[in-house]
């Protein structure tokens, strides 16, 4: 055993976020660690690393061992570059570099000096020390983050600061990795080498994740529910199993509570009744002590918070009739999504495209693609991080003025077509180097009558100073559709947003409750065409789960890009791939 958790409570002012949380880690073991959006995932991660103390309850480490977690804030970074921020989770590293570079220039003929050289200079190769720059530069490219191992750590975007995250912990002599939401802005092709590498990687690790994919790898999951934590051996499927066997037994307990509050409520009464017509101070006694008895009992059991329950779809579906009218009753409230059908669409065709080729400066990201998407048809957009993917959907924006969604640049500047650049092997340009999206081929169309529903990642900066309920308000304005303080809070309750939620401000909002603000804007104007850029990143599985079914009765057509293999094969549809597979 690595690591005994035990966390008896952990508050946030009057708000107890965990009081039962108890587990222990293996070495080498990779845990999954799932929960409800503000369960206090990144908390417990927090206090796992030592920068959070205040809580009650212990964690013992095993003498000796290293623990090291994803930074989710970079401060006072200077000028300190990719590699540089890299190395810095190999002291070891740092300390035999210093003594090959320094020693030579002093160390003359001291012997001593002269062994601690030989002895650096062989651990240095023994640890394979030689060639660990080249395969951090390999890494960040496995990652699409071709030449960036030389900048400024601080120029990169949020998602690039990730993604180094996560290579700084694949090159660190750590026991334990705490790894937050790994694959967030990855690839499917730097998912699947991310995954390899969490396989077959030596350290035991602790990934906070929603991503299904990356959960069926892992040798246990974790779930932090009601403030408690549940253990569950094996992988995702293995999972889905369990948790719906104990789900239904834990149904069961919290009936037998239930009927047992009834039973103690008309107790008290009868010893109450008793108390009054009895004449004889004993058994007036008598029953005063059992009335007391019973009502202690009832206020302990009253003061019981309600469990939470969820059981996936699948596994519902084949519950016997008993448990199934439990889940019925005591299943947990989820988002319900504003996602409206009209059975009269046409199948009409709203997006077409013949020969397209699109890119920026001299070069072309793509060329050669075909598109002919219809209502109620699906087409997932799939290539490599910088394939053109992004470039294709704000290409299709551009051509509509009746989209929705906080989308940043919903209308880029386009040039006039022209003859690709000549030169051979000239790279494309950075789209923050270009200002606008150059069409070299093709034709490109999108009717202009439909209406846009459009998901992205991150939240429009216009909204973050808000509160959420001013930024919805805001968001349904500025689109010139009906919005109402009735509306709003029905917004709110919809997608599992509390009163003191619609007043904290966008920009301090957990990255799940931005997901759900994100689907809240996506669908204010009853879309006909829905653009979803990665829509299962910071959702908790229950939601995920209630996207897809949304999606699935959903009459309008759907372009997406996900590397969710779950909710790939969940909505389906024609894949058009972008660049190379």
């Amino acid at each position: 055993m690595i690591a005994d958790i035990t966390i008896t409570e952990k508050s946030f002012g009057p708000k107890v976020l965990m009081r039962g949380i108890k587990f222990s880690i293996d070495d080498g073991e990779k845990v999954g660690v799932i929960g409800r959006n503000g369960v206090g995932k990144s908390t417990l991660f927090g206090i796992l690393a030592g920068t959070d103390k205040d809580f009650t309850g212990e964690v013992i480490y095993r003498r000796g061992t290293v623990v090291v977690a994803t930074a989710q804030e970079h401060h006072d970074m200077g000028d300190t570059t990719v590699l540089q921020y890299v190395l810095q989770g190999l002291p070891e590293y740092t300390e035999l570099s210093h003594i090959i570079e320094t020693y030579p220039l002093t160390m003359g003929d001291d012997m001593k000096l002269i062994d601690e050289y030989t002895q650096a200079l062989m651990r240095f190769d023994d640890k394979g020390f030689y060639q660990i720059e080249e395969q951090i530069e390999r890494e960040l490219d496995n990652f699409q983050l071709p030449g960036v191992a030389h900048r400024a750590f601080s120029t990169l975007s949020g998602g690039q600061k990730r993604l180094v995250e996560v290579v700084k912990v694949m090159h660190s002599d750590a026991h334990l990795a705490l790894v937050d939401e790994p694959t967030n802005h990855m690839d499917y092709v730097a998912k699947e080498q991310y995954i390899d590498w969490m396989s077959t990687a030596r350290e035991a690790m602790l990934v906070i994740t929603h991503d299904r994919d990356v959960l069926n790898q892992v040798d246990r999951i974790i779930e932090l529910k009601d403030g408690d934590s549940v253990s569950y051996k094996g992988n995702y499927d293995a999972y889905l199993k369990q948790n719906a066997v104990s789900t239904g037994t834990q149904m069961n307990d919290f009936e037998m509570i239930e009927k047992r509050i009834v039973n103690l409520k008309a107790k008290v009464i009868d010893y109450q009744r008793l108390k009054e017509k009895s004449r004889n101070p004993g058994t007036i006694q008598k029953f005063k002590r059992l009335e007391e008895v019973s009502r202690k009992e009832l206020a302990e059991l009253q003061a019981k918070e309600k469990p939470t329950f969820w059981i996936d779809k699948e596994s519902a579906a084949n519950l016997n009739y008993k448990v199934a009218a439990q889940y019925d009753k005591f299943k947990a409230k989820n988002i319900r999504m504003n996602l409206k059908n009209d059975e009269s669409r046409s199948k009409h065709v709203l997006v077409s495209g013949r020969d397209v080729s699109l890119g920026y400066g001299d070069t072309p990201l793509f060329s050669g693609v075909n598109i002919d998407l219809r209502e109620g048809e699906a087409l997932e957009f799939r290539g490599r991080n910088g394939a053109g993917k992004t470039t294709l959907i704000k290409a299709l924006l551009s051509r509509s003025s009746k989209s929705t969604g906080p989308v940043a640049q919903l209308a880029p500047s386009f040039e006039k077509p022209q003859a690709p650049s000549s030169k051979a092997g000239a790279a494309p340009l950075d789209a923050t180097r270009a200002s606008a999206i150059k069409e070299f081929g093709g034709e490109l169309s999108l009717d202009s009558q439909v209406r846009i529903g459009v998901y992205e990642q991150e939240v429009s900066p216009t909204y973050f100073s808000l509160p959420l309920d001013k930024a919805i308000e805001k968001m349904y304005l500025d689109r010139e559709l009906s919005i109402s303080e009735t509306k709003i809070r029905s917004l709110l309750s919809d997608y599992l947003f509390t009163e003191g939620d619609g007043k904290t401000p966008v920009s301090r909002l957990s990255g799940g409750q931005k997901a759900r603000f994100q689907l809240i804007a996506m669908l204010a104007n009853d879309p006909q065409l829905l653009v979803l850029d990665e829509p299962t990143n910071h959702l908790d599985l229950p939601s995920i789960e209630e996207l897809e079914t949304a999606l699935a009765k959903y009459s309008g057509a759907v372009i997406y890009v996900s590397h969710d293999g779950y909710f790939r094969e969940a909505l389906g549809g024609d894949v058009l791939q972008i660049g190379a597979a």
